[in-house]
């Protein structure tokens, strides 16, 4: 059992604590309470939030208690967790809708029934400025200061407000007022995750012990998998965009796919790296991998659906032979008969932004249909039936 729950994790703190944990959990008969914390800053999970998720559900199949701690309260700050400027804070609204959709997605993982929610801003609104005063007086600056990004934006003059300092104490109360066991999160939330044992200790408690999970890299393969990024590959996304998007990813990233991304067994796993390293063609184990991944969030149908889709797609046939969404002219928007290139794609792909349109343009990455367009300003009459392809995935067919 405890190998199970070590498996893939980053950092345990202490090294001996999570046997400890369980120990007592059998002496005393009762259900660690397993605390995982986010601020609800942006509405959509994506794998890399479901690293640690799984690993939750993991601890949930043994019959332990997940508090889910919905930063109703720290949201309205803004962590500064690896950022070299302040996070905007977010309006009561965007909150609640954000918490509402983080928790309607949480299901794709864990058992939300069995789960206990929590919003912080239930006891950090009941706080009285002598009792935030008395909070932050159990850390000194010189501890804040050993966190990576305070330490690196004052040693280059870089502003520091005084409501970054308390972020971390904040998300380190809320583990005193559930009394929590273990806090998870990634990497990433070490120095605020141990916040929380000191603060625990100053109330006499018994500390928390930390278990932080390794950040799934993004389709980019060099950042961490970031909404703000553009490099995800979300929880709720169709399963034709779930392969694509996956066999997308570097084939330096197939090895950190299969052991954080899939949930395939130890063996299975280490069967899939194997055949990489005997010189299999990568595609066809990032077939595999995105299959798996389809089938956890979707089915193995979906799945099965989306391999066909993309070798039909992408592998078999030529432009014209492709499936395109159809779009109708009329629903485009601040478009005319005529527009520039630029402004049509924008349409067509909001998501993205009118400046990398352009880049994609320029690139080579547009087809008008099958004729490369790599002039962003050219003047394009909307006539029907015009088929268009923008990067590797979207296919458009005006009608």
């Amino acid at each position: 059992m405890i190998n199970t729950l070590q498996e893939n994790v980053a950092i345990i703190l202490p090294e001996n604590g999570l046997e400890e944990k369980l120990n007592q959990s059998q002496r005393e008969n009762r259900k660690l309470s397993i605390k995982l914390g986010f601020d609800p800053t942006a509405p959509d999970l994506h794998l890399g939030h479901a690293v640690v998720l799984k690993k939750l559900k993991q601890f949930q199949d043994l019959g332990h208690q997940i508090i889910i701690v919905v930063g109703s309260f720290t949201a309205r700050i803004g962590d500064p967790t690896g950022k070299n400027k302040a996070r905007k804070p977010l309006s009561t609204e965007d909150v609640q809708h954000n918490a509402q959709t983080y928790i309607n997605q949480l299901s794709k993982v864990i058992d939300v029934e069995k789960t206990k929610i929590v919003f912080n801003s239930d006891w950090l609104d009941a706080l009285s400025f002598s009792e935030v005063i008395q909070l932050m007086s159990k850390v000194t600056v010189a501890q804040l200061m050993h966190r990576n990004d305070f330490n690196k934006r004052f040693t280059e003059n870089t502003p520091i407000a005084m409501h970054e300092l308390v972020y971390p104490i904040l998300q380190g109360f809320d583990s005193v007022k559930i009394e929590c066991d273990i806090e998870m999160g990634g990497t990433d939330q070490l120095f605020n995750c141990t916040m929380g044992r000191q603060l625990q200790e100053v109330h006499q408690m018994p500390a928390q012990i930390v278990m932080c999970m390794p950040l799934l890299k993004g389709l980019d393969g060099k950042e961490k998998m970031s909404k703000s990024l553009n490099n995800i590959i979300g929880l709720t996304d169709e399963p034709n965009e779930m392969f694509g998007k996956t066999m997308s990813i570097p084939d330096a990233l197939i090895e950190e796919f299969i052991d954080l991304a899939t949930d395939l067994s130890v063996e299975e796993k280490a069967g899939l790296k194997s055949r990489i390293d005997n010189g299999e063609n990568p595609m066809n184990i990032k077939k595999l991998i995105a299959k798996n991944i389809i089938r956890q969030y979707h089915d193995e149908t979906a799945g099965e659906n989306a391999e066909m889709f993309f070798n039909n797609q992408f592998q078999n046939k030529n432009f014209e032979e492709k499936a395109f969404e159809p779009i109708s002219i009329d629903t485009l928007h601040h478009v005319q008969h005529t527009t520039t290139l630029v402004e049509l794609c924008h349409q067509l792909k909001n998501d993205l932004s009118k400046s990398a349109v352009r880049r994609l343009i320029i690139s080579g990455g547009v087809q008008m249909n099958s004729i490369k367009m790599t002039e962003p300003d050219q003047e394009i009459e909307l006539l029907k039936e015009t088929k268009i392809k923008i990067g590797k995935r979207n296919f458009f067919e005006l009608v």
